[in-house]
């Protein structure tokens, strides 16, 4: 016995691939990079100059001289990436928040945007810090999949917090 679902005059709909950048939102993603940047700097000048610095003080080691050479430590670069990953994680998650949909997706290109953005900041110093290769290769594989990982935090939050996706308030039902 043959069931058919479907009558035999109508075809089946055409199945269309979607693009790539399919709706994607760029808004949102300028706002996650700006979020990611503002982010990093500031936990990381508040960690190098407050944290660092205090602790080098009570040994008396203080000069600049003393905290760029922590900084480029093995220790200070991996707190430095540590802080890096959470901010580019924090952007993705505010441009994913505020795109309300693909949220992953959006979140991955913030982390895109954040590696051209800090391309070009480290092709426009005049002096480029030398870092180790290895810092430079984890820095670069890992600043997309930060960004992504902020994205699936926010997919994962949908409608909590009073923002409905998309960026209206949500429906209470009683």
């Amino acid at each position: 016995m043959d069931h058919n679902p479907r009558p035999t005059s109508t075809p089946p709909s055409p199945i269309e691939p979607t693009g790539f950048f399919t709706g994607i939102q760029i808004l949102p993603i300028i706002v996650g990079v700006v979020v990611d940047y503002i982010a990093t700097y500031v936990a990381i000048y508040a960690y190098f100059f407050v944290y660092v610095a205090n602790e080098l003080g009570k040994r008396g080691e203080v000069s600049p001289e003393v905290i760029t050479t922590y900084m480029l430590s093995d220790e200070g670069l991996i707190i430095g990436f540590a802080i890096g990953a959470l901010g580019t994680a924090l952007g993705g998650f505010v441009a994913a928040r505020r795109a309300g949909k693909i949220e992953i997706k959006h979140g991955a290109f913030v982390g895109l945007g954040s590696l051209i953005v800090s391309a070009i900041e480290q092709a426009m110093q005049e002096e480029p810090v030398v870092i180790p290769e290895w810092f430079r290769f984890l820095s670069v594989i890992s600043i997309i999949p930060a960004g992504a990982l902020g994205g699936f935090v926010a997919e994962l939050f949908k409608g909590i917090g009073g923002i409905a996706p998309g960026g209206g308030s949500p429906q209470r039902t009683r």
